[in-house]
């Protein structure tokens, strides 16, 4: 009997660790780069060939990848120049719009910017990514759905599993939020 127990027990080890990752109640708010669920509250999980027929059909895709920022470490007028950021070609960067909390001037923007982009019109596609195993992109996507857009795609891949699939990348410019305005909520 008890090989039988013990022969149970490391059948099912396997596939308790690979058991799907747990929705949160609300966005996640830190750890970013961690292992990510199986979907998404009011939206739908698409792969690479998906996020190309949507591309084709007329969905935004939006990257919330954050942008770089100068080190604060650097001197005051010293060269910085940060490495190119690479996106899906045709997306809109919208750094850190993937954050778990934004001030309430960011999160206005972020719908100001939805609204903008789709037109004032909820039934327009929205794909929403940032790289493999990250919640930026998870918590964009749940957060569109929580405004009303009606149809929110995350491509829980991103740029990694773009590339994967053999697809290009093409070099982006962020969106710039409102002068002075960094996204992360304040404390009170």
């Amino acid at each position: 009997m008890t090989r039988w127990l013990l022969a149970a027990f490391l059948l099912a080890f396997p596939l308790a660790a690979t058991a799907g990752v747990a929705l949160p109640d609300g966005y996640r708010m830190d750890d970013y780069h961690a292992p990510v669920p199986d979907s998404v509250p009011g939206g739908s999980v698409v792969h690479a060939a998906e996020v190309q027929k949507l591309r084709g059909s007329g969905a935004i895709v939006i990257d919330v990848l954050p942008a770089p920022r100068r080190p604060p470490v650097m001197k005051p007028g010293t060269p910085w120049l940060p490495a190119p950021h690479l996106d899906i070609p045709g997306s809109v960067w919208l750094p850190d719009f993937g954050r778990g909390a934004l001030n309430k001037v960011m999160a206005d923007w972020f719908h100001e910017k939805l609204r903008a982009l789709t037109h004032d019109d909820p039934d327009r596609a929205l794909v929403f990514y940032c790289q493999a195993e990250c919640w930026m992109s998870w918590n964009a996507a749940r957060r569109a759905a929580s405004l009303g857009f009606r149809h929110v795609f995350w491509f829980p891949e991103g740029v990694d599993g773009w590339r994967e699939a053999g697809f290009t990348l093409a070099p982006a410019t962020p969106e710039t939020p409102p002068e002075g305005e960094e996204p992360l909520a304040r404390p009170p």
